[in-house]
């Protein structure tokens, strides 16, 4: 199961020849992320006031063909590995074209723990939201 984003590029995305600055495709997977969480029926401001937080432990992109200037972008999010410390995501970036199919232009990953929002020290999601870890869980 995979949230869908849809989305047009910005030109405060794009650098000096039109192409989206790869500095916006970790912006781009957090409102992934945050799309895939509501999708299950929760949130990060939900998540963030029982004290829980979800820093980034390692990011990986992959660019194969550049997103332009207002382009219709999808992008594809999906838990592919959930421990009760820490969550993977994976994401697909593709751009719509005018014909309705689909041209893949990249795609990524990023790992999170899950810590203490006062303290920073690991956490069990499985034991502080065991409802979120089991439909994340279901879906993996």
């Amino acid at each position: 199961m995979h949230s869908r984003t849809k989305f047009r590029v910005r030109y405060a995305e794009t650098d000096c020849m039109g192409i989206v600055h790869h500095s916006n495709y970790p912006i781009w997977y957090e409102m992934g992320r945050g799309d895939y969480i509501k999708m299950l029926g929760f949130n990060y401001r939900e998540m963030e006031e029982q004290g829980i937080m979800t820093p980034l432990l390692n990011l990986n992109c992959s660019f194969g063909k550049p997103a332009l200037y207002d382009d219709e972008i999808i992008l594809r999010t999906k838990v592919i590995l959930i421990s009760a410390a820490r969550i993977t995501f994976s994401y697909t970036v593709k751009r719509i074209e005018l014909d309705g199919s689909e041209t893949e232009l990249g795609y990524g990953t990023t790992e999170h723990g899950f810590v203490d929002s006062k303290t920073f020290r690991p956490i069990s999601i499985k034991k502080r939201m065991p409802e979120l870890y089991e439909k994340i869980k279901q879906f993996t």
